[in-house]
């Protein structure tokens, strides 16, 4: 039977947090959603709340996964987080991963963007 896109991605994402807690981040919670958009894993690594998109491609036919975390995919990510925070009460330092899983290569990418400057605020 064919697994669809959905259930190979919730896949990728377990395999991503097992790879993330040997590099001793903590996993906070996976799969948040909010109006803006879903934040695949958020995490902690010493005193930094991470948010982590994780992306899959079998092949880089059509690019590389990391490649497909565009501007707008960044901007619902950055806006779930602001609302994670709130709701969390959180006040730490934040970082946003992005993690590509191609076939089964995974490479994280810290820091792989940042909030504009003067929209982070409470």
């Amino acid at each position: 039977m064919m697994k669809i896109a959905r259930d190979i991605g919730f896949e990728k994402e377990k395999e991503v947090a097992v790879y993330l807690k040997r590099l001793k981040y903590k996993i906070l919670d996976t799969n948040f959603k909010t109006r803006f958009g879903e934040i695949d894993i958020i995490a902690k690594q010493d005193d930094t709340i991470v948010f982590i998109e994780v992306k899959y491609r079998k092949s880089s036919f059509r690019g590389i996964p990391q490649e497909s975390v565009t501007y707008s995919k960044q901007q619902k990510i950055i806006k779930s987080a602001i609302v994670y925070l709130k709701q969390n009460n959180i006040r730490n330092n934040i970082r946003f991963d992005v993690v590509g899983v191609l076939d089964k290569d995974i490479e994280l990418i810290k820091s792989a963007f940042f909030i504009p400057e003067g929209l982070y605020y409470f």
